[in-house]
């Protein structure tokens, strides 16, 4: 099923909602606390944001750097006042303690989603984020992650269109690997860049888009070898179109 497939069983105004959000969720780069940072998150739906997120980060037994970073991110994107940022600290605390989804944790957002959609929304694209901050997610978060969302009174749909959005962007690349760069042009195509921008720029995007098939990255995805070699060959064409622009300049 694609994202939009997924969508398409959504009531009409959620679908319309979610697809508004996707798309502001990709013009930010799939970063979602710059999500926030343009559409911002309502008081009485942070505590269960922060709740579940601190329930994911424990799935694995361990909360991770990553993880600590990415509640910070939040933190930062919505702007909280020292007091604000106690709570949610301590939101995500109780979250990370809890064994199990109290039928509570996501009351509010139940209760609110069905007159207005969007804060809900915005909670399970923080947490399908969160789910993959390492890559592909890893079973333990993402059943927590669905659990979480669930908690929430939104359809499963949702949950999978969300992930499907991550899915074609961030845990490789789906479709036919480009050819070759025979020209400037399709260097320059290639890294997402043009010829007005300073090779640092055309650099760190170089860096952006290797470091997303780079091995290392990839090696706790658990890709298939097709994924693996399809990885490999991005990385190649990324490299081939950066010496290409390298040379030139």
């Amino acid at each position: 099923m694609s994202p939009d497939s997924a969508q398409s069983e959504l009531p009409r105004r959620m679908e319309a909602t979610l697809s508004a959000l996707l798309r502001t969720l990709s013009s930010s780069d799939y970063q979602a606390h710059k999500l926030l940072q343009q559409t911002q998150l309502p008081r009485w739906s942070r505590h269960s944001l922060f709740f579940f997120l601190g329930y994911i980060a424990k799935a694995e037994g361990r909360v991770s750097e990553q993880d600590i970073r990415f509640a910070e991110q939040l933190i930062q994107a919505l702007k909280l006042s020292r007091q604000q940022r106690a709570r949610a600290i301590n939101s995500f605390q109780r979250g990370k303690n809890a064994t199990t989804l109290p039928p509570t944790a996501g009351l509010t957002l139940m209760l609110s989603h069905r007159l207005w959609c969007a804060p809900a929304l915005k909670v399970a694209i923080c947490l399908c984020h969160a789910a993959q901050l390492k890559g592909r997610p890893v079973r333990p978060r993402r059943y927590r992650c669905e659990d979480a969302i669930d908690q929430t009174g939104l359809p499963f749909s949702v949950t999978e269109a969300i992930f499907r959005t991550y899915a074609a962007r961030g845990w490789g690349h789906s479709g036919k690997v480009p050819a070759q760069p025979r020209n400037l042009t399709q260097a320059y195509t290639l890294l997402g860049v043009s010829r007005q921008d300073p090779l640092s720029a055309i650099k760190r995007a170089y860096q952006k888009k290797r470091s997303r098939c780079h091995p290392d990255k990839l090696a706790h995805q658990q890709l298939s070898a097709t994924e693996e070699a399809e990885a490999k060959e991005y990385l190649l064409r990324y490299q081939q179109a950066w010496e290409m622009i390298k040379r030139y300049h």
